[in-house]
């Protein structure tokens, strides 16, 4: 976390599409779905934030690796549905970095999301969990190791059994991560 702002990760399968390389279109999170963090996102929790954007003209960014530096596409629609929050989106190839990531998702190297927010209202539940209730949402980044591990990024490829195992090992090496990070 960096000024205040967090990320959730999310990979997507069935729930997010890329079309012709560079058209996006589904779920950048899911409700109800616990990550690797231990965070949940309830219902509702991006509505104040689309409706404060629309109001301030302002356009949610699409970005590499969460870095501000790099915006690598614009998403053309965000909206909160039953299920979560729904992008539509276009990388823009005739950046640098939108070219490479058109070449990266299209080779299965990058198949994640990652929404970057700042938690206004949370709450512990009686499992231990924290329920996020209310987000300011800031971008959705394309990332190489998303933390939600049922949405990833497809590219209408079947997934191979050595794109499996390192999908496995990358879950093996967050989860060892997680388990070795300091303790606040």
């Amino acid at each position: 976390m960096q000024n205040g702002l967090e990320h959730k990760f999310a990979r997507f399968g069935d729930t997010l599409d890329v079309t012709d390389g560079t058209r996006i279109e589904g779920y950048a999170s899911l409700f109800g779905a616990k990550d690797q963090g231990g965070d949940v996102v309830g219902k509702g929790a991006y509505t104040a934030s689309l409706q404060r954007a629309t109001q301030e003209g302002r356009k949610i960014k699409m970005l590499w690796q969460h870095d501000p530096t790099q915006p690598i596409g614009v998403w053309d629609e965000v909206r909160e549905d039953s299920q979560g929050l729904w992008v539509k989106g276009r990388i823009l190839e005739a950046t640098q970095k939108g070219a490479e990531a058109a070449s990266l998702i299209a080779a299965g190297a990058i198949d994640g999301l990652s929404i970057g927010y700042r938690t206004l209202k949370s709450t512990k539940t009686d499992k231990g969990l924290r329920l996020l209730t209310e987000l300011e949402l800031w971008e959705v980044s394309l990332v190489t190791f998303p933390m939600l591990p049922t949405a990833r990024v497809a590219a209408k490829a079947d997934t191979s059994a050595e794109d499996q195992l390192l999908r496995d090992l990358a879950t093996a090496f967050r989860g060892a991560c997680a388990v070795m990070a300091p303790k606040d």
